[in-house]
């Protein structure tokens, strides 16, 4: 899966080139979408995330989703999908997001808006946060 700062240097790039771009966080929109479903703002919210020429979703799947939280995240799919870019960060494989998306018929077809033209990047070893830690890290405690 792609890391976040690799995500984040796409984003700056695409700002440097004068496109509008979002970062957030799943479970952070998630949530907002849920709130802006009570409070009249859902459809200009949806609106407004079509509209982004780059939005970056970071963390996907990193924990449960609720079933308005799967029909938000297609609602949001469908709308990019073909027309703007998506960059999606994750800890969890690709393999393991039909499971995690749940529904198997929303699971379809938020995972073949995202495929369908998707470069997918998966880089293996060490997490960073965990190497620079181990280079912080006093080696001896007495």
């Amino acid at each position: 899966m792609i890391p976040t700062w690799l995500a984040c240097a796409f984003a700056q790039k695409a700002c440097r080139l004068g496109k509008s771009v979002l970062y957030t966080r799943v479970p952070r929109l998630l949530e907002e979408l849920r709130i802006a479903r009570g409070d009249g703002s859902h459809k200009r919210r949806l609106i407004a995330l079509a509209k982004l020429d780059v939005l970056l979703l970071d963390d996907w799947a990193l924990q449960p989703r609720e079933k308005y939280g799967r029909d938000d995240l297609l609602e949001v799919m469908d709308d990019r999908a073909e027309r703007r870019a998506t960059i999606i960060t994750a800890q969890l494989p690709t393999e393991h997001w039909h499971a995690w998306i749940g529904e198997p018929t929303i699971a379809d077809a938020i995972l073949d808006r995202l495929h369908h033209h998707a470069h997918r990047i998966t880089l293996k070893g060490e997490s960073l946060r965990r190497a620079r830690s181990s280079k912080t890290a006093p080696s001896d405690l007495t």
